[in-house]
């Protein structure tokens, strides 16, 4: 949690310990000298979506031992911020690029902005998430997709919450779910997807016609969605939201939990596990990277057992590598997904396109 983000994709607090940028500039040292004997920088650029997050003393503790400093440019949902990353090829804002997820795999892949490297640590990471046999991209962490409830809603209504894709189409749901934007959204280019997973080409338009005649509400990207129109977050509730049902993240409630105030015994928002498609993100050594080797190290890092077991509690992502522990927290209030739905990469590729524009047509137009 894209996910992204992040969490999946998804955190709600900011990052702790690295610093925004608002625009992406070469170490004060290295400007400093000549352009003959410029040292090598020692700045670190990682290009993100805005979920990116790590807790201080584990980024310090890479700082000190690698000698180099990161910094961060958020750049929006992940999908934004691929586009930015596709219109400077060549020239990039950073070094290393992290977010990219298997629904916009083969965008970045085709576009050719990332340099090979295989990463030390590599074959630690469960084979299933090397998607791309190059290591043009590692994969970083893995999260599912899915609807999340407002427990309290359902509850005072005496409604049972949606469970299924299925659910989501029934009169006694109208109105009730907010979804992201899939043109815009890596959150909604899942949701999207989980259709096409359960209902085939020939049927998630139709779905879709469905969900629309039953009031489903578009905004642009999962900050918006889940902080100010789902009734069930914190954010949510200050914003007064009036949506229930949000497209969010298996790991969401954890993260109700740990920054709740006062922290509630129980997570007061639900999974409906039969809307999930799964997610992996990965990270990328941008070509024409000014810092390479930096850029490097900092991959290597994002798969080390120290990163994959801060990330679960900071972005609200599952670890990708075997020996990562989750925290007690994430597994006592998260929700695992056994059967989510999936959709193979190839089919992605040569179909996201066109998948993305009818739905467009179809639900935003």
């Amino acid at each position: 949690m894209s996910t992204t983000r992040k969490i999946a994709g998804a955190a709600l607090v900011a990052a702790l310990g690295v610093t925004t940028l608002s625009a992406c500039g070469g170490d004060a040292k290295d400007k400093s000298a000549g352009a003959s004997d410029a040292p090598k920088s020692k700045t670190i650029t990682l290009v993100s979506h805005d979920s990116f997050n790590v807790t201080e003393t584990v980024l310090k503790e890479f700082e000190q031992q690698s000698g180099y400093t990161v910094k961060v440019l958020k750049s929006g949902d992940a999908g934004a911020a691929l586009n930015q990353e596709i219109l400077t090829k060549g020239s990039p804002r950073g070094d290393v690029f992290f977010g990219v997820d298997n629904t916009l795999l083969s965008r970045a892949l085709d576009n050719g902005i990332f340099t090979p490297y295989e990463a030390k640590g590599l074959g630690e990471v469960k084979p299933e998430y090397v998607l791309d046999k190059e290591h043009r991209v590692t994969p970083i962490d893995s999260g599912d997709i899915c609807v999340n409830y407002d427990k309290a809603y359902f509850a005072d209504k005496k409604i049972a919450p949606p469970q299924t894709l299925d659910d989501l189409i029934k009169p006694e749901y109208k109105n009730l779910l907010v979804t992201e934007n899939a043109a815009t959204s890596s959150p909604g280019l899942g949701f999207l997807l989980a259709s096409v997973g359960k209902y085939g080409d020939d049927g998630w338009k139709d779905y879709w016609s469905k969900l629309k005649a039953n009031g489903v509400e578009v905004v642009d990207g999962w900050e918006q969605a889940y902080n100010e129109r789902f009734s069930g977050s914190a954010g949510g509730k200050k914003a007064k939201g009036d949506r229930p049902l949000v497209v969010s993240y298996a790991s969401s409630p954890p993260v109700e939990v740990l920054y709740g105030e006062p922290q509630p015994a129980e997570a007061p928002t639900g999974v409906s596990t039969g809307t999930c498609f799964r997610q992996v993100e990965f990270a990328g050594l941008l070509k024409g990277a000014k810092n390479e080797e930096g850029g490097k190290a900092l991959i290597d890092f994002l798969i080390s057992k120290k990163f994959q077991e801060d990330m679960p509690l900071q972005m609200f992502v599952n670890p990708v590598t075997k020996d990562a522990k989750l925290p007690e927290l994430f597994t006592k209030h998260g929700v695992v997904i056994e059967k989510p739905e999936t959709v193979a990469p190839d089919a992605i590729a040569k179909n996201r396109d066109q998948w993305v524009k009818a739905w467009s047509s179809l639900v935003v137009k």
